[in-house]
Order: C-alpha cells, then sequence, then structure tokens
C-alpha cells in the first residue's frame, strides 16, 4: 500500500475499539492461554516496558514496519524478533516515553520524528515477567536506521502487504523457554517466523488495519 494512502487512513484508528486479548488469543500458544488463565499476576510483582510499532515510507513511497531480530544471549527472547522497546528507566516519564526512547536507541529513528497514533492492549509475558506496553507510531519519512550493535542483530524491515497477505499466518513446531516442540501459531515475515508476545501484539496490529 502507497504510506499516502496508509497515512491518510490510520488517523481512523484513534477512535477504534481495541480488540485486546480476543486479537492476542489468536497468535498465542495454548501452553501460554492456560497458563495466563491460572496466573495471578499481581503476586509476581511484573517490571514494565514499553514497544513501538513504527510504519514508514521505504524509497519507493510503499509501506513498511520496523522490527528487530535480537542479538543471542542468555536470556528468553535470545535471537527472537520483536518491536524496537525495552524496560522502563527512572529518567522516562512514562511508558510512551520509554518507547520512544528505546526505538532510538535500538533502531535509530530520532523519538521527535515520530506521530504515535494510539496506545495498543498491554501484554503480560510470564518468562520475563514484563507488562509490556505497545504504542503504534508513524514516520512520515524514510529513515536511515542503525542497528544498536549491543541488542540489535538484524533490523527487519517489513512491507505491509506481507504483513496483511494471511498465507503468511502458518503454524511451528518450536521449542521455547517453556516446553519443548509445540505447536505454536505465528507470522512468517522476512524469512523470520515471528511468535509469542510478538506475534500477539501483532494480531491485535493486523485486525485494526483490515478494519481500514
Amino acid at each position: 500500500m502507497e504510506f499516502e494512502v496508509f497515512k491518510n487512513r490510520i488517523s481512523k484508528l484513534k477512535k477504534m475499539q481495541l480488540p485486546g486479548e480476543a486479537a492476542h488469543k489468536k497468535l498465542a500458544p495454548l501452553l501460554r492461554i492456560k497458563e495466563l488463565e491460572e496466573l495471578d499476576i499481581s503476586t509476581r510483582k511484573p517490571e514494565k516496558a514499553g514497544v513501538m510499532a513504527v510504519f514508514y515510507p521505504d524509497i519507493n513511497n510503499e509501506t513498511r514496519l520496523v522490527l528487530i531480530l535480537r542479538k543471542t544471549y542468555k536470556g528468553v527472547h535470545s535471537n527472537q524478533v520483536g518491536f524496537p522497546g525495552g524496560r522502563v528507566e527512572h529518567t522516562d516519564k512514562d511508558l510512551q516515553d520509554t518507547a520512544l526512547r528505546e526505538t532510538e536507541e535500538e533502531v535509530g529513528i530520532p523519538q521527535n520524528e515520530i506521530e504515535v497514533i494510539r496506545e495498543l492492549t498491554r501484554l503480560y509475558i510470564p518468562p520475563s515477567n514484563f507488562w509490556v506496553q505497545p504504542y503504534l507510531g508513524l514516520l512520515h519519512t524514510t529513515p536511515n536506521m542503525i542497528a544498536q550493535e549491543s541488542e540489535v542483530e538484524e533490523i527487519l524491515e517489513i512491507k505491509l502487504s506481507e504483513f496483511l497477505d494471511d498465507e503468511n499466518i502458518i503454524t511451528e513446531n518450536l521449542s521455547t523457554s517453556y516446553a519443548r516442540e509445540i505447536e505454536v501459531p505465528a507470522y512468517r515475515l522476512n524469512g523470520h517466523v515471528v511468535w509469542g508476545a510478538t506475534g500477539m501484539m501483532l494480531s491485535e496490529i493486523r485486525e485494526l488495519l483490515l478494519k481500514i
């Protein structure tokens, strides 16, 4: 989709009701759904994080979305695809500020150039014990992105048309931080399998975009 068309339509999202957990569950492994139903999250005292889903025009004026492939490290999200973002720091004014700051740090998009369209439905991630607040943002120019060397293995520039294509919703057998060889719903984007919390948040974004 041409970015000008996308930009003119996306303002409609500001007043739309969020599909929320119903959309999350469409891309959630069954084990994760059961785990979330049984957890008393308040007793776990989770940390907070903010992430940003940024849409922008590429050099051909086609709409794209920024995702990142994280570095391999000793942690539950090692070598996984996610949104730019991270945990709250004491200097952040709020979670939106966190998401903007982390996006600039991880992919080099200046905070003041992102128009935040709206916040989305927050999501709890049991393996890392985080409440994650996603935001949807718009960048009006083609960015010159630079991967944060310590955190980001690769910046993934996802075509909107690829993201919205039903054929890219798949099922994979994966080993996760909490189970081995389980069947999970996922997206196949730029040759990567995108699942778990990122897939769940993408599911809500996809439902919203299909409505406009």
